[in-house]
């Protein structure tokens, strides 16, 4: 008997999965449900084997009424092909991704027999300091925006002693603590998502070789509360994780011991920033902290601690099983391994790509994208999320790394592309971006939490055509101000699309419109 495979992931839920499910089984069909292959203008995408780790065939963008009606066959116009043929997928070089949209993300079993766990074997077998190098090796950087080498994080941590929470006894125990960053908060930003929900088991294995590697005990998830499915995902995960001895004591039988819970975020933006994820951890407002100390040394509760994103956490389990030197072979200069691109927006084929840095923006968004959905002109494109700079269609031919993407003015960020048509006001994206820091400012630092009411001020005057010279040049004035005085990213780059939009689409600042938001 056939097996079917119907993604479980939000994206699909909202097109209709479960219900094309549920009508498979009412039909008498066994059903597997996984993560999505992050092809979302396919979804749903239901694919067919004829065993459970055969070759499966696909129909994308199936609904439950043509399942009642009758099963799909070749001849459909839906019809796919060959899942891993589709050159959307063929051309990916997947990592992070390597078991999202194949395995059952809550089927132990499964994981195993698609490689799981043999980062962790590998890592257990060396020392910590190994492990350390061997993550250093591999070139790994943040993956969460920042780019800072994961293995100089990593030793810090390793290098510090345990310590006992900031205001108990001396004598109390001490700890170390891993802290994953998933308050995915980046427009155009879904990745981290995609992975709590379609491969959580590689989340928690990254989790537990970083403990192993700087000796920590405690393992935190920081996530938002708008990713329901992916809170009850991680959750299914850890219960199942404990009983097959994958987290607890005495893990596969060595002697680490390391258990991981979820802490649940409160909506706020500016928690992605790491000291600011801290404080809602430790049960306040989520407000930057002045550093030093860095976290490292001093993070949660006062103990040294790992603080990394989801994507670089979920980098680890692959490159302890391949080996560092095949992911640093991957990339150019200091931009090294895969880097799981989101495309979003206004683009005709939305989704994930995985591929090595150094693919061009151009070939993410025509090759793998296909240009606008619209069918319109392309006029922008917003590369690093919300506080990202626009790229122009002349310029998209840079080159998908940290480095060349700050020397064209802009950043990888999290890895979001969104894209813009011709029927966008850039003027108003400028006044967005001003308007969302006014929202999302923790308001610890005056330059980001009054320089951005300012801003959306000095804009409305200038789309006003009132002092247009003048509250110009006070529009670049504030921006200085704000990327040289803030505490942190939220205020610091708030600028860059700002100035981005304003230097390369003067004429939308000219139209005589008050922005009213």
């Amino acid at each position: 008997m056939s097996i079917w495979f119907v993604p479980r992931d939000a994206a699909a839920r909202s097109m209709g999965a479960d219900a094309v499910a549920m009508a498979l089984e009412l039909r008498g069909e066994t059903v597997i449900r996984n993560g999505s292959r992050g092809m979302l203008w396919m979804e749903p995408l239901v694919e067919r084997a004829e065993s459970r780790h055969g070759e499966r065939v696909g129909w994308a963008n199936m609904t439950a009424a043509q399942i009642e009606a009758g099963l799909p066959d070749e001849q459909s116009e839906q019809y796919v092909g060959v899942v891993e043929e589709i050159d959307y997928l063929a051309r990916q070089n997947r990592w992070i991704y390597e078991r999202v949209g194949i395995t059952d993300p809550v089927d132990p079993e499964d994981y195993l027999a698609h490689g799981g766990l043999s980062g962790l074997k590998n890592a257990l077998a060396m020392s910590g300091s190994e492990v350390v190098q061997a993550v250093t090796d591999s070139g790994l950087r943040g993956r969460g925006g920042a780019g800072f080498p994961a293995g100089i994080k990593w030793r810090t941590v390793a290098d510090q002693s345990p310590a006992p929470h900031a205001g108990e006894s001396p004598s109390a125990p001490a700890h170390k603590y891993i802290c994953v960053n998933a308050d995915e908060g980046d427009s155009g930003t879904f990745a981290d998502r995609m992975l709590m929900e379609g491969d959580p088991f590689c989340l928690l294995e990254g989790m537990t070789i970083a403990a192993h590697a700087v000796g920590a005990d405690r393992g935190l998830v920081y996530l938002r509360s708008e990713y329901p499915d992916a809170i009850a995902t991680l959750q299914a995960a850890i219960w199942i994780a404990r009983e097959q001895g994958w987290l607890g004591e005495g893990i596969l039988g060595s002697a680490l011991n390391f258990d991981v819970e979820i802490r649940v975020g409160a909506g706020s933006y500016v928690c992605g920033e790491e000291t600011a994820m801290l404080e809602s951890l430790e049960g306040r407002r989520g407000m930057v902290r002045a550093k030093p100390p860095l976290p490292a040394i001093k993070g949660l509760f006062g103990t040294p601690t790992v603080i990394n994103n989801v994507l670089t956490i979920a980098s680890v389990p692959s490159i302890l099983a391949r080996g560092a030197e095949a992911y640093a072979a991957l990339g150019q200069n200091r931009s090294l391994g895969t880097q799981v691109f989101q495309l979003a927006g206004n683009i005709a084929r939305g989704g994930i790509v995985e591929t090595a840095f150094g693919i061009s923006a151009r070939e993410l968004i025509d090759d793998f994208g296909g240009g606008t959905r619209s069918g319109r002109s392309l006029r922008a494109v917003q590369i690093g999320g919300p506080l990202g700079a626009y790229l122009v269609p002349e310029k998209l031919d840079v080159a998908m790394t940290y480095e060349t993407l700050i020397e064209a003015g802009g950043m990888i960020g999290h890895g979001g592309v969104v894209l813009f048509d011709d029927s966008v006001n850039m003027a108003e994206q400028a006044r967005f971006a001003m308007d969302f820091c006014v929202e999302e400012s923790c308001g610890k630092c005056t330059p980001c939490r009054i320089g951005a009411v300012r801003g959306v001020e000095t804009i409305d005057k200038i789309r006003a055509g009132k002092d247009v010279e003048a509250s110009t040049e006070l529009l670049r004035d504030l921006c200085d101000v704000m990327t040289q005085g803030s505490l942190c990213a939220m205020g610091g780059l708030t600028p860059n699309p700002v100035l981005s939009a304003l230097n390369q689409f003067p004429e939308d600042f000219a139209s005589p419109v008050i922005a009213t938001g």
